[in-house]
């Protein structure tokens, strides 16, 4: 993995105890920032890139910004061609259907917004497609709801099927189901949709595009003399204060729902930023130093994502493993079914599992990739039964690395 830039946070201590709103507004923004280095798009491998309504649709015509969306598919591109892996969070079905259905400018009623959807999705999904197709690039739509992210097995889908498609060198262009989330279990906003993606795919670097330029210890539309910050080494409650209200009639965000989306994604392991995406090429604009708020995150993803197994989750059931699969765990590879003695517990797909060696000492645990009988029926047989043995194509391994953590940080 590309080395994450290092975050310097010897401040961070004291802006949890002094109050932002306490000093004067050049003090305030270098306590916020602690002196901390700004990061370069360059260093990242995998990139969430979120666009909002305001930006990709005209709310006077309730059109797409075409040229707009064809120097973004352009930075896009150039990203690919940088070696990175890009996915996309985008707004738009509803604006875009709204104008279609012409449906008053007033909010709108729950299922006058999931009818909006349903048509505006169409028109979405195709200027993506035809946007990223002109710079040579396959896009892929993926609609996801907060069960996707919350109920663990659909949570491993929506995560494979996301890891398959950057595989395959597509841009997965995601957005919410508005056509069938309700309104108690919606996200209501885009950028911690975007977050929850940035997490569920390992991203190490979530843009958020957006009609202002980043952070500012008061909203600057309302306070003249508030500064800007270029770098938010750790979200404090002091910096949760400096977020005013929502956005604007198109957006369902603000300043706020994008700190909650930085405390997501930074705690996941992915830094965020925040940058105008006003003009044409907004993606270059940031790589070339213009104006932006950078939020850094404490550690990587996979270091993340291994404290959250390791630490976090209750094991459900345990695999006992022979001395081959405990070596070949330690060389970095992956469980497979061979070296699977015995299987104890009432687990499902996706939940952690602690693995034991033949002494019966703990040797890790991982999120394992069977139900309880299945993994029972294909222990100690080789992968290439699996299907034989199940009836269905599964994962060649029981529990994969990017899933596992060994004792002693392993």
């Amino acid at each position: 993995m590309t080395r994450r830039p290092a975050a310097q946070t010897s401040d961070a201590k004291t802006s949890e105890t002094t109050s932002a709103a306490s000093l004067e507004p050049a003090a305030a923004a270098a306590l916020a920032t602690g002196g901390a280095a700004v990061p370069q798009i360059s260093a990242f491998r995998r990139v969430v890139v979120k666009v909002g309504s305001a930006l990709l649709v005209d709310s006077a015509r309730g059109a797409l910004r075409h040229a707009w969306l064809a120097a973004l598919a352009e930075d896009v591109a150039q990203l690919h061609r940088e070696g990175k892996e890009v996915l996309v969070v985008s707004s738009g079905a509803i604006a875009l259907g709204r104008n279609v259905l012409k449906l008053p400018k007033r909010p709108l009623k729950l299922e006058e917004s999931q009818a909006a959807a349903a048509v505006g999705q169409i028109a979405l999904a195709r200027a993506w497609s035809e946007a990223l197709a002109h710079e040579g690039v396959n896009a892929g739509q993926i609609l996801i709801t907060l069960g996707d992210t919350e109920e663990r097995r659909r949570y491993l889908n929506a995560r494979s099927t996301l890891a398959k498609l950057l595989d395959l060198k597509v841009v997965p262009v995601i957005n919410e189901n508005d056509t069938v989330a309700t309104s108690e279990i919606r996200y209501g906003d885009n950028d911690r949709l975007a977050a929850r993606v940035a997490g569920m795919a390992s991203a190490d670097l979530l843009v958020l595009l957006s009609d202002i330029d980043g952070l500012y210890t008061a909203p600057p539309n309302d306070d003249p003399n508030a500064e800007f910050l270029p770098v938010v080494p750790r979200i404090t409650a002091e910096i949760e204060a400096m977020a005013g209200g929502a956005g604007t009639e198109l957006s369902r965000g603000g300043m706020k729902t994008k700190i909650e989306a930085g405390k997501i994604a930074t705690t996941a392991g992915a830094h965020m930023v925040i940058a105008s995406g006003k003009g044409k090429n907004p993606i270059r604009a940031i790589a070339e130093g213009a104006r932006c708020t950078w939020f850094l995150a404490p550690t990587n993803p996979v270091a993340s994502r291994k404290r959250w197994i390791a630490g976090s989750l209750e094991p459900r059931g345990v695999l006992h493993l022979d001395a081959g699969a405990v070596a070949a765990l330690r060389r970095g590879s992956s469980l497979l079914p061979a070296g699977v003695k015995r299987v104890e517990g009432e687990f499902q797909r996706g939940d952690a599992v602690v693995l034991r060696g033949p002494d019966g000492a703990e040797v890790g645990r991982g999120l394992v990739a069977y139900d309880h009988d299945y993994a029972d029926r294909i222990r100690g047989r080789s992968s290439d039964e699996i299907a034989t043995i199940t009836g269905f194509e599964g994962r060649a391994a029981m529990v994969h690395r990017d899933d596992l953590v060994l004792g002693g940080g392993g």
